[in-house]
């Protein structure tokens, strides 16, 4: 069995911790095993690491996401990575063909499907293996996880069985799907669960041969390096439209246990372990209140209760928090860019941004570099750069030339001039970037690995 996770979407519903690179599953407001933070993803990728799934398991993901999995997960995570973003069919499409032409996966081996953030407990993924055995014995195209509704929610879609069709064999329950309905009312919610319907919490499995032939069939490339070329001309659809509701043999597998879906803050709150982080106080008279505070100033929150109070670089937040799913719809059309993100390397904050009296922007970032980990040696076309190191020690190279820097250090890279820096300890540095046009995009890498970056300078150095 192999597993595709699929990472993905802005989580705009958890603003302002949340933007186009940091979606809701990069958020590390969950409390580990070991008291430590840790995010969604990271949850599911240690429940797989249990269960003994994870190195059977591919990431299908979008370009602004690959630095912050690498950060969380590790640089050895298995990524699949679309052009660009289009929908869920494209990216399982994506996938299946990767696993097909890439990694030589039979055409007989069963594919499992999941959301990167499910919150459930660890029998959720053992149930995500009994997959291949439905699919073996009811010879079905699809084979899905629905799980079992615990009141008649309104913010679900709903998978509609025949019980008469229910089966079991060897402890394993299954029975054919009949039609799927989209966030009904709560009435017809109610109803449907005393027809034992499920709750759809977009977990299927199909064999790889089945989307191949599809692929097929729809004249789409089944070869990985053929496909990344023609990706922009698929159709922005997702696979529940453009395949699982087109199947005619689909059956379904309930789950028992908990599940929840944390995409809005008065859910996430609901299993955070605790109702403040970061610097603040929360007084006791406000019941049921959450403050998560990124910024480096305290919020004293007093008095008000069932309320969210968020705030990141990206903006602040007081919303009550059955309002809070709201914030999705309000920022629909919002271009601003991110102000903090996660990289491989570490993060960085925007501090300021201005235009100066010459008409330049002027950017301040906050820029933290892990141990042992290096930006990539590059250079910018548009912006010039003066780097102040706050704390820590590192080794900088600047067109070439390799010194140590340390706290104090000021260091200017004027516009095309090839930089890189590692990390001997934790490195701090102040960046103030001037230029024409400061977006991220201005950015040509040359090396990624430090060792390659070494050899780049040593050739460089011997043709001058």
């Amino acid at each position: 069995m192999r597993i595709v996770l699929l990472s993905g979407g802005s989580g705009k519903r958890l603003w302002p911790l949340s933007n186009d690179t940091r979606s809701k599953q990069f958020l590390k407001v969950l409390e580990g095993p070991q008291g430590q933070s840790e995010s969604m993803v990271q949850r599911v990728w240690r429940q797989l690491q249990q269960t003994g799934l994870s190195e059977q398991a591919t990431i299908a993901t979008s370009k602004p996401q690959v630095e912050i999995l690498q950060s969380q997960l590790g640089e050895e995570v298995d990524l699949v990575v679309e052009p660009e973003r289009r929908d869920t069919f494209p990216a399982i499409a994506l996938a299946a063909v990767y696993l097909y032409s890439v990694q030589g996966v039979s055409l007989n081996e069963t594919v499992a499907v999941l959301p990167v953030d499910p919150y459930v407990e660890e029998s959720f993924f053992y149930k995500v293996m009994d997959l291949e055995q439905i699919l073996a014995e009811s010879k079905v195209d699809l084979a899905l996880i629905g799980v079992k509704p615990t009141y008649p929610s309104e913010k679900y879609g709903y998978i509609v069985t025949e019980p008469s069709e229910t089966r079991e064999k060897e402890h394993m329950q299954y029975a054919k799907v009949t039609r799927f309905q989209e966030k009904p009312r709560e009435a017809e919610a109610a109803e449907m669960i005393k027809q034992s319907a499920l709750w759809n919490c977009g977990v299927f499995a199909f064999k790889l041969n089945y989307l191949i032939n599809l692929l097929i069939e729809l004249e789409l490339p089944i070869q990985y390096e053929e496909m990344l070329k023609q990706y922009g001309r698929l159709e922005k659809i997702s696979f529940d439209y453009q395949v699982v509701e087109k199947a005619s043999q689909i059956v379904v597998t309930p789950y028992d246990g908990y599940w929840k879906d944390l995409g809005t803050w008065n859910t996430l709150t609901d299993e955070m372990s605790t109702n403040i982080v970061g610097k603040g106080v929360v007084t006791e008279s406000s019941v049921n209140t959450h403050l998560v505070n990124e910024l480096n100033i305290p919020v004293c929150v007093l008095g008000v209760s069932n309320v969210i109070v968020a705030t990141s670089p990206d903006g602040i937040l007081v919303s009550e928090k059955e309002a809070s799913p709201q914030i999705k719809e309000l920022l629909k059309d919002s271009t601003e860019r991110p102000m903090y993100e996660e990289r491989r390397w570490g993060c960085y904050k925007v501090l300021d941004y201005t235009r100066n009296a010459q008409g330049e922007e002027v950017l301040t970032k906050r820029i933290i570099i892990g141990a042992g980990k290096n930006l990539s040696y590059q250079y910018h076309l548009k912006r010039n750069e003066v780097w102040t190191v706050v704390s820590g020690q590192g080794e900088l190279i600047l067109d070439g030339d390799i010194r140590q820097i340390n706290q104090g250090d000021t260091i200017s890279i004027p516009s095309g001039g090839k930089h890189s820096v590692k990390a001997v300890t934790e490195l701090e540095i102040i960046e103030v970037q001037m230029g024409s046009e400061l977006i991220e995009e201005d950015i040509v890498r040359i090396e990624m690995e430090w060792a390659d970056i070494i050899q780049n300078c040593v050739n460089w150095g011997k043709t001058r």
